[in-house]
């Protein structure tokens, strides 16, 4: 479990506990009681069986994909898949390759909900690139929704992380997408619901390189995604 939920989990109960011995009735400890329970269970973090072999790209959290989208950016064709977690999934964020992070950037932004595609551009977000050992890139957006109010990333730029690591997460709602090369062959449709660490999103031959990908890179207007990334 993530440390947070001990700390709101310990907290209700603690109230639970007061309220029922301030009152003398322990009806005022119900709903106290039941946010304990629901945070604990909301910060649940389990554990992941991450898949082995050369060119996997695994999803950075758990969610359903709302769409998979060939976009066009100032650094040429990309491939963008997104992930709407709701508050029932789990919210620890995972990386979705080996290799070294590259850039970190952190943005403010709204609090749409996430399931608006505009979230992609206008919401808070934290925006990780990370270079893979076979040389290409991957980019991932952890971007808050109507009730995320914080998000939380570990690692910094320079830092080396492993296929399905923990790197970070966030609190409530929320999107994560991820922008790929467009040589990666897809291996999720939309509707289809992902495990962070555990589902391969795509894989990628070996000896493809995309290393000039940038991370601030947007979509250009185009048929399939109206513009946004």
């Amino acid at each position: 479990m993530v440390r947070d939920g001990y700390i709101y989990g310990l907290s209700l109960l603690a109230v639970a506990i007061v309220l029922a011995w301030a009152t003398g009735n322990w009806a005022w400890s119900i709903a106290p009681v039941l946010l304990a329970a629901f945070f604990l269970w909301f910060f649940r973090d389990p554990e992941r069986t991450i898949p082995t072999g050369p060119g996997l790209i695994v999803s950075p959290g758990d969610g359903l994909v709302t769409e998979t989208a060939a976009i066009a950016t100032p650094d040429g064709p990309r491939q963008r898949i997104s992930i709407f977690l709701s508050v029932f999934d789990v919210h620890v964020n995972r990386s979705p390759i080996a290799g070294v992070l590259t850039s970190v950037r952190y943005q403010k932004g709204q609090y749409l909900n996430a399931m608006n595609p505009a979230s992609a551009d206008r919401n808070e977000q934290n925006i990780a690139m990370v270079r893979g050992e076979d040389g290409f890139e991957i980019t991932f957006k952890q971007i808050a929704g109507l009730l995320a109010r914080r998000i939380v990333f570990k690692l910094r730029e320079g830092d080396a992380v492993e296929r399905g690591q923990r790197v970070g997460l966030i609190k409530f709602g929320s999107r994560v997408n991820v922008l790929l090369p467009a040589q990666a062959e897809l291996r999720v449709r939309v509707g289809q619901r992902v495990k962070g660490g555990e589902s391969v999103l795509a894989t990628m031959a070996s000896g493809v390189s995309t290393v000039n990908q940038s991370m601030s890179a947007k979509a250009l207007p185009n048929k399939s995604d109206g513009g946004r990334s």
